[in-house]
């Protein structure tokens, strides 16, 4: 498994649209290996500054790299069309990306390999949407597509049981949103536990354990205020069960045929009646990458080389549980240069002691080995933690984020809390096994 340079390191070039794999990219360079990185937003070019190596044209690196790394949807074809001249690809595919990105198309890819679905209805017209909602009442989740759905804040989940809610943030999006929200979905609200299963796919099948995971999307605790994509995530590995079972395990001939290679998660709705997917992650999830370093035992540069070459893989990982905590700083979740500017360009980030023990770097970068806030959306760290129980990992996490201190950060402090209800109910189903 040795690369060119002939030494047991290897070589990767990270493609990044928005900074997402600052620290994949340490983690590589930490183990020891060659990484070039490189982000393709400008706002965002001062991200992991003297934490890694940046080249602003990856394409004059690619014949230098053993591995290369698209962290994003919307690579798909650019990934397909290396994979054909040979290179070794981490990264999407045209499917995958289509299965993240057009919700229609996912539902029925599920649909088609006998994957329950929930009733679904795509939209390219608001006064199309407004009719319907008026003549089936209903509750209902109102979803984004294509590049609106990373608006994480636009996604709304319904209310009331005649749909009225949904109806009136229909009728504001119509005037505020038109140009933006180019198609969107309603799908049926279904009561349970949000909970979803991922792997990694080698371009041929999926290397175990799986993970299962729950993610924690709002901004304040208790499920409260915008979505934000993700606040924090608690998670365990298992070699298998009955969710993977019922879901992700039946994509694997679509996933052989596209040739991708990467993590793949679904997010699901489960309850007595049966699981239901929601959504599709066909990439590296945030801060789902940080939180599986903390659960992973092996290599990452072994894993990815392994997963970029169709090799099988014993990837070794922690018992018990993990568990992550994102710390923002505003503008977080939202997209406002100037508050950035105003509150939290260059703040400094400081430690109470010197223990990097479970820190993983955000929008971070290093000025004279001062750690700063880059780019300009507040996502500054993820913290890590784990335990042979939920408390223990739950405790380990919290001790670690108390050592954090950056002026005006906030962060969730219920992480992970949701787990003793929510896997009563999963087990009373039959889910867990």
């Amino acid at each position: 498994m040795e690369s060119k340079n002939g030494n047991g390191t290897k070589k990767f070039l990270i493609i990044s649209l928005e900074a997402c794999s600052s620290d994949l990219a340490w983690q590589l360079k930490k183990e020891g290996n060659e990484v070039k990185y490189c982000i393709l937003d400008k706002t965002q070019k001062d991200i992991a500054d003297e934490f890694v190596d940046k080249v602003d044209n990856w394409e004059q690196h690619k014949d230098w790299a053993d591995i290369i790394i698209f962290d994003d949807v919307g690579f798909g074809a650019l990934a397909d069309k290396l994979r054909k001249e040979g290179k070794k690809v981490v990264g999407g595919s045209t499917y995958t990306d289509k299965l993240e990105d057009d919700r229609d198309f996912g539902q029925e890819e599920l649909k088609k390999v006998g994957v329950n679905i929930l009733p679904h209805w795509d939209f390219t017209d608001f006064d199309e949407a407004i009719k319907f909602v008026k003549e089936n009442p209903s509750r209902y989740v109102l979803k984004p597509s294509g590049k609106a759905q990373n608006e994480k804040e636009l996604l709304v989940v319904g209310q009331e049981e005649d749909g009225k809610d949904i109806i009136q943030i229909l009728e504001h999006y119509k005037q505020s949103w038109a140009r933006k929200i180019k198609t969107f979905q309603l799908q049926k609200y279904a009561s349970g536990v949000e909970v979803a299963v991922g792997a990694y796919f080698n371009g041929e099948e999926f290397i175990t354990p799986i993970n299962i995971n729950f993610e924690h999307k709002r901004m304040f605790p208790g499920e409260i205020g915008p979505s934000t994509g993700e606040m924090g995530t608690f998670s365990y590995w298992c070699d298998n069960n009955t969710i993977f079972q019922q879901t992700l395990q039946k994509m694997k001939p679509m996933l052989t045929q596209s040739g991708y290679s990467g993590y793949v998660d679904i997010n699901c709705i489960a309850n007595a009646r049966g699981i239901y997917p929601l959504e599709f992650t066909t990439r590296f999830g945030y801060p789902t990458i940080s939180l599986h370093m903390e659960g992973i035992q092996s290599k990452w540069s072994d894993f990815l080389y392994a997963m970029a070459t169709k090799q099988k893989f014993e990837l070794k990982t922690k018992k018990g549980f993990q568990v992550c905590v994102v710390i923002a700083c505003p503008p977080f979740p939202f997209d406002d240069p100037a508050a950035f500017k105003r509150y939290s360009e260059e703040a400094t980030i400081l430690f109470k002691k010197p223990i990097l023990d479970g820190v993983h770097i955000g929008d971070v970068k290093q000025v004279n080995s001062d750690w700063k806030l880059a780019g300009n959306s507040g996502y500054a760290l993820v913290i890590t933690g784990s335990g042979n129980t939920a408390e223990e990992a739950r405790k380990q996490v919290y001790t670690r984020v108390k050592n954090i201190m950056i002026p005006n950060m906030f962060y969730r402090t219920d992480i992970g809390i949701r787990w003793y209800t929510d896997s009563d109910k999963l087990q009373t189903w039959g889910y867990l096994y």
